[in-house]
């Protein structure tokens, strides 16, 4: 059943509300997160929210996911100490990807697991931006949807187009050999031993272990030939980033630049643009 265009945009509308909400969660979480801790423990998340800088306890209306933001000029109500830009982009960022079921095709578990590994990798680009790691646990539960979203592709794989890619009728100029899920598992090995190789041949600094974990569950995830342009943006993604900062006296030359959240840039404008990217670079090139 087709619904009205009004309950759509309703339905649509709730969805986002409630990723700022789970938005506000992830930055609780990736903020209070301990290298030598679980990251999804229990102790991570005790105590009330409070300003970093004056350590006041903030009410419930300082609590509303993007709007507290704005409402308070960006500061904290009680000693007007700017806060981070990371809570309103990550709880905006969060809500986005609750739309994400809107580009999805196939069953409504698709949906989900694209969701789920949506805010994985949110969360895992905030604790990379902020600590220049990547938590195992992430590495682990991005896996595992790859493998679950792997399986439920060959179990669909009849009722599925161009096999689910975001690529649409471009995912065939790479076909990978096997059925769709192994295929899912070659580009998994494929995209963890290129990034291991840069690893070597740069003696670690050009990109570290934790990379090389996250390109395979990304290859894992996406499958081929999505993960491989994910990956391959990442690079030109780092590169104009890594310009843009050293112009404006950012960070230094040599000087080290997470490059998780670039990898997880790249997975979604493959999502939400990569058709219309390789399209526009097909018929430009004749």
């Amino acid at each position: 059943m087709i619904l009205p265009l009004q309950e759509i945009t309703a339905y649509n509308f709730s969805l986002f509300i409630f990723g700022l909400a789970i938005g506000s969660f992830l930055n609780v979480l990736s903020l209070r997160y301990d290298p030598d801790k679980f990251l999804f423990s229990l102790k991570n998340l005790r105590g009330r929210s409070h300003c970093p800088h004056c350590k006041k306890i903030l009410r419930w209306h300082e609590l509303i996911p993007l709007f507290s933001f704005f409402i308070q000029l960006g500061r904290c109500r009680g000693c007007l100490v700017k806060i981070g830009w990371q809570y309103p982009i990550v709880e905006f960022l969060t809500g986005l990807a609750f739309l994400i079921p809107i580009y999805i095709q196939g069953p409504l578990w698709f949906s989900v697991i694209w969701v789920l590994a949506a805010i994985l990798l949110i969360l895992m680009s905030v604790i990379d931006y902020r600590l220049y790691l990547i938590p195992d646990e992430i590495i682990i539960g991005l896996s595992l949807l790859g493998i679950l979203l792997a399986g439920l592709k060959l179990y669909y794989q009849n009722f599925l187009i161009w096999n689910g890619s975001f690529l649409k009728n471009y995912s065939l100029l790479i076909m990978l050999p096997g059925n769709i899920f192994w295929r899912h598992i070659l580009t998994a090995v494929i995209c963890g031993l290129l990034f291991l190789l840069i690893v070597l041949v740069t003696k670690g600094r050009g990109m570290g272990v934790g990379d090389v974990k996250l390109a395979g569950a990304i290859g894992l995830l996406m499958g081929s030939p999505d993960a491989f342009l994910a990956l391959a943006l990442s690079f030109v993604i780092g590169s104009v980033v890594g310009l843009f900062l050293m112009a404006f006296g950012r960070k230094k030359f040599k000087e080290p630049i997470p490059f998780g959240p670039h990898m997880v840039l790249g997975v979604f404008i493959v999502m939400f643009f990569g058709y219309q990217i390789l399209d526009f670079y097909f018929h430009l090139f004749g």
